[in-house]
């Protein structure tokens, strides 16, 4: 059964080495204690995932070098109402300016008005434009989509069925990535589906699993077994536990020579997958730029200054097992992260 939001396995005693204070379960951390007259800065992320704890090292490594406290802390699950619950909670430890990834810009952007009314407020992997932020540190989302949608045409060139996989199509990052993919296979803007060109997206609709990693091996288990005669697969997951959650099921449904998969961002388990040739690729962002560029914005505006802030998106990644132009070759992307992470 596939496990969800498991640790980095090879990575496990380096994240320890760089994130001393992170707790198990609550996902609390804090640099300092808050003494010596050192600014405290926070970021709160939109979920617990192993994606943010290399964000955490970043962000920790920012806090040494830039003189702050940090408060790092990931809400228990994808949820509006749990996210506000840690923002309230750290808005009101003297913090000189927040960070946060936005669950639902939609529903947020009033309440984040109000926090930026009384200090720095920036946010980090989801925008949320209208929220009176002063800067975003993240991806192009619709860019990354696009990139990762130019996999899917490598990995499945003569066109087929292509499943599109998010944890929740509340952020604006999950519709945006899942818009680049569409447009880049139907070779236009704003493309809607079923048909995308030679492609054909099934159900045409996007498939979210509640921000669940069981919810989505379960449903990628369901939708393989509808599928059964298609020999022309490819199944997209834009959030970082989709791509070994399709894994898996294609595992136990005896799919994975049959089934392409293309997936985001740097799970263990989808380098893994990579490696061993049963995962086509996947579209990295830098989380751990995102954690020390947001403490040093963060750090900044504390002092007053604003010259810190971020006016284009961090650039991506694309992943395969043997590189080539325009590409990283896994092999050394894994050797990279582990020693930013300091293995």
């Amino acid at each position: 059964m596939f496990l969800s939001r498991r640790c980095f396995l090879g990575l496990s005693a380096a994240v320890a080495l760089a994130l001393p204070a992170c707790n198990k379960g609550d996902g609390k951390s804090d640099s300092g204690g808050g003494g010596g007259g050192k600014p405290r800065v926070a970021i709160v992320t939109n979920v617990t995932a192993d994606f943010w704890k290399i964000c955490e090292a970043g962000a920790k490594k920012g806090a040494a070098e830039f003189g702050v406290d940090l408060i790092f802390r990931q809400p228990s699950k994808g949820d509006v109402s749990v996210q506000k619950e840690v923002i309230d909670a750290v808005t009101k430890q003297g913090i000189k300016g927040i960070a946060i990834s936005v669950f639902k810009p939609e529903e947020q952007s009033n309440d984040l008005k109000l926090i930026a009314e009384k200090m720095p407020l920036i946010t980090m992997d989801n925008d949320a434009v209208d929220s009176g932020r002063l800067c975003y540190v993240g991806t192009d989302n619709y860019e990354a989509g696009k990139a990762a949608g130019q996999l899917v045409k490598e990995a499945l060139p003569e066109g087929g069925t292509v499943v599109i996989y998010v944890g929740s199509k509340d952020p604006a990052n999950a519709r945006q990535r899942a818009q680049g993919v569409m447009d880049t296979l139907a070779g236009t803007k704003d493309a809607k589906g079923p048909k995308l060109g030679k492609y054909e997206l099934y159900s045409n609709d996007i498939i979210t699993d509640d921000s669940q990693p069981a919810n989505c091996f379960n449903k990628a288990k369901d939708i393989m077994t509808k599928l059964l005669g298609n020999d022309k697969i490819c199944m997209v997951g834009l959030w970082a536990y989709n791509a070994p959650a399709i894994l898996q099921a294609a595992k136990e449904k005896g799919l994975t020579d049959k089934i392409k998969i293309v997936g985001f961002d740097e799970d263990p388990d989808t380098l893994t997958g990579i490696q061993d040739g049963k995962i086509y690729g996947t579209i990295v962002q830098d989380p751990f730029t995102f954690g020390y560029k947001s403490v040093e914005i963060l750090a900044a505006l504390a002092k007053g200054d604003k010259s810190k802030l971020m006016k284009d998106p961090v650039p991506v990644k694309v992943v395969t097992k043997e590189g080539g132009p325009g590409k990283v070759k896994v092999d050394e992307f894994w050797a990279n992260l582990k020693k930013i992470l300091g293995q």
